[in-house]
């Protein structure tokens, strides 16, 4: 989109954003007729000051309009629109806590839109609606962002913390999926600033899983590995007076759950083993699959780690095994988003152990489930063309069509 003109830029995110050109015009406080001209390059926008006007009622970043290089890839990024991920970029270099000091801070949305809007964002992303998710991010850091600095010196300045937090952690979270590795860590890193100010040391502790996923998909393993590691002997029940409350157990074993995965990747299986102990003593004494703090963490959860870890570790026949094993009720009781992403892993551990059709099974099963898991990464792309390439003779009619949809080729 940058080698169009400036105004059919505001035209398209006009459009976008629903706005007839009457509505945009009031809120310009301008008149119908200027806007038209703009659209049609009638009339020239060469104000910084008026461009940065309508970029605050776009809801985007003036460099959008700008055209200075932010839409490096206009076409659709592995079903997420690549203007979407530089808006969430666009959101997340935001420093409205030091410009406030300068201007009037935007006015934030009431308390309980912001909590109804963080509630449906992780229903979102654990649903795998990568694409809903996308498109309401941008606006959602920016609200977030404004509430956090509107409410900082009052009663609910923890509550807000938190709730933006989330924010950052659901932008980890969903960046990491789509490839986006680096902007992943620098939302978990703001979650982790964020938190601390909430007193609650749960979501701070979350939040450090979600810096250590990421430095484990920048190939930091070792990093990732005493984070985790060093965050879960913290919260560990029963240390520095913690208590044995389902949240803890929670978070402590999820946090166990990532560093078997992390110590897998480095091939340290005697540690893998340790850790998946640990962690299915903290699910037994939790009892039951929960989804405190968005954990997903219960016995079933422990099994599909187990799965992951012994892929990573090069058994794909033990990761086999596990998936056989599986307490179906449990597993179907999962969030669609943990379910599909163990489909991923199984399709993975089958071509491992050369069970080609087994996998594409697997994998078309994770797109039956949850579309987007499969649609939207750049990894399960680079699974199936993997897949693609190792069939003898013709892949299923299912799994072709799959690879025309996604243009995913051998």
């Amino acid at each position: 989109m940058d080698e169009l003109p400036i105004g059919r830029r505001v035209a398209y995110w006009r459009k976008r954003r629903k706005l007839s050109q009457q509505v945009f015009a009031d809120r310009l406080g301008k008149s119908k007729s200027w806007v038209d001209k703009v659209e049609r390059g009638v009339r020239r926008l060469d104000k910084f000051s008026v461009v940065h006007e309508i970029a605050d009622v776009l809801q985007l970043d003036a460099q959008i309009l700008l055209g200075n290089g932010s839409e490096r890839r206009p076409e659709n990024l592995n079903g997420v629109d690549q203007v979407e991920v530089e808006e969430i970029r666009a959101a997340l270099e935001r420093y409205d806590q030091i410009t406030a000091f300068f201007y009037a801070p935007p006015e934030p949305p009431p308390l309980s839109e912001l909590r109804k809007a963080v509630t449906h964002a992780w229903l979102s992303y654990q649903h795998a609606s990568y694409g809903m998710l996308a498109r309401t991010l941008p606006r959602l850091l920016r609200e977030a962002q404004a509430a956090d600095i509107a409410y900082s010196d009052g009663p609910h300045a923890r509550e807000v913390a938190h709730l933006l937090g989330q924010v950052y952690q659901i932008s980890s979270a969903m960046l990491r999926k789509l490839g986006e590795h680096e902007l992943s860590r620098i939302a978990a890193d703001r979650s982790v600033l964020v938190s601390q100010r909430t007193g609650d040391e749960m979501l701070a502790g979350v939040a450090k899983t979600r810096v250590a996923m990421a430095l484990l998909s920048l190939g930091r393993a070792r990093p990732a590995l005493e984070m985790t590691l060093n965050v879960a002997n913290r919260l560990a029940p029963g240390t520095n007076g913690g208590d044995s409350s389902p949240e803890r157990l929670s978070v402590f074993g999820n946090l166990l759950l990532q560093a078997s995965l992390t110590a897998a990747r480095m091939g340290d299986s005697a540690t893998v083993r340790d850790l998946l102990g640990s962690a299915q003593e903290a699910a037994t004494a939790l009892a039951g699959d929960h989804n405190h703090y968005r954990t997903s963490f219960g016995p079933t959860n422990v099994q599909l780690y187990r799965a992951a870890a012994a892929f990573e570790l090069g058994e794909g026949r033990a990761a086999v095994q596990v998936h056989e094993r599986l307490d179906l009720d449990g597993f179907n009781a999962l969030l669609p988003e943990r379910r599909a992403q163990h489909y991923l892993t199984q399709a993975r551990a089958r071509a491992l152990i050369g069970d080609i059709d087994a996998a594409g099974e697997m994998l078309l099963e994770a797109d039956r489930l949850a579309p987007s898991e499969i649609r939207c990464r750049p990894f399960a792309h680079e699974v199936l063309s993997d897949l693609l390439r190792r069939t003898r003779g013709t892949p299923s009619a299912a799994l072709a069509e799959l690879a025309a949809h996604l243009s995913v080729g051998v």
